[in-house]
């Protein structure tokens, strides 16, 4: 797996995907692999509900399942982002008294589970208190706990290789009444298994160039890329069990005259976010679900 880029385009029209597809054929050279396929649902808390806690904001989460991994975005409006927590600390260092203490989690979490059928599972056999949306916005609906498990949104398209380097996936983007919503592509070039992220308002000239030539030539086409930030992803990958634990090394550290004591030592083999493996998937997935809210498709 290597380096993905995203575009959105928005208004393309119904005949969109055969387009893109006789033009990765005629002009790349394109094989297909095989069917792209993503299933998205979008959820809201019901803590509102309960007495006493009229007030609490509305959380939400959305779970996009690609191949066996479901991967699961919460949001709390009601706690608060890193870089908050850090502009408070910054504006009085030496009051320590009033610096707030680590939180138990972030305004966002984001999260891997597999199988894919797991986050439904889990849901059910705590009891949680989270709706579908769907389920929520149907004439008369309940407000039961437990979530339906009718999907609320899919992407449906085609994957194709070009040459040894490049894969290009393409999707319709499908309401769960049947209405399509433009298209999604992504292009992964796989020589590269890591890059840092271009500033966030900017995507790659080598992953925006593959997605400009696979898009056909029509007239008055709207695109946008779809990109984040190195310090925007830092934020979502934040774990507070691995960031404890790497605290808790660094104390355990040994003595800087023991004569076995390497220069390495204490490095991480891995940087969290690399290009690989569920990294790859799981920035693909934050992407698109970034991409949808935005609209507000979710």
């Amino acid at each position: 797996m290597g380096i993905t880029g995203l575009a959105r385009w928005i208004n393309a029209p119904i005949t969109g995907l055969e387009l893109i597809s006789t033009n990765v054929h005629r002009n790349h050279n394109g094989q297909y692999l095989g069917n792209w396929r993503l299933t998205v649902r979008s959820y809201r808390s019901t803590l509102s509900k309960i007495p006493g806690m009229e007030h609490t904001p509305d959380r939400t989460m959305c779970a996009l399942t690609m191949d066996d991994n479901v991967f699961v975005q919460l949001d709390d409006p009601s706690a608060p982002t890193r870089a908050e927590l850090a502009a408070h600390a910054s504006q009085d260092p030496n009051d320590h008294a009033s610096q707030p203490q680590g939180p138990p989690h972030y305004r966002s979490t984001f999260l891997t589970l597999s199988p894919a059928g797991g986050l439904e599972q889990l849901l059910n056999i705590l009891r949680a208190r989270w709706i579908s949306t769907r389920q929520a916005a149907a004439p008369g609906a309940s407000t039961q706990n437990r979530p339906s498990n009718a999907q609320q949104l899919s992407i449906e398209g085609v994957i194709y290789a070009i040459g040894t380097d490049w894969i290009v996936r393409a999707g319709n983007v499908i309401l769960g009444g049947g209405a399509a919503r433009g298209m999604l592509l992504e292009a992964e070039y796989l020589p590269v298994p890591t890059m840092s992220s271009q500033p966030a308002d900017k995507t790659s000239d080598l992953l925006s160039n593959l997605l400009l030539s696979v898009l056909p030539n029509v007239r008055d086409a709207k695109t946008v890329a779809v990109t984040i930030s190195d310090e925007q992803w830092e934020d979502v990958l934040w774990d507070r069990e691995q960031e404890e634990s790497a605290e808790k090394h660094t104390e355990e550290i040994k003595d800087p005259d023991d004569i076995f004591v390497v220069a390495d030592e204490g490095l991480s083999t891995h940087k969290p976010g690399d290009w690989v493996g569920v990294d790859r998937d799981r920035r693909s997935a934050y992407l698109i679900i970034g991409a949808l809210k935005s609209e507000g498709l979710l």
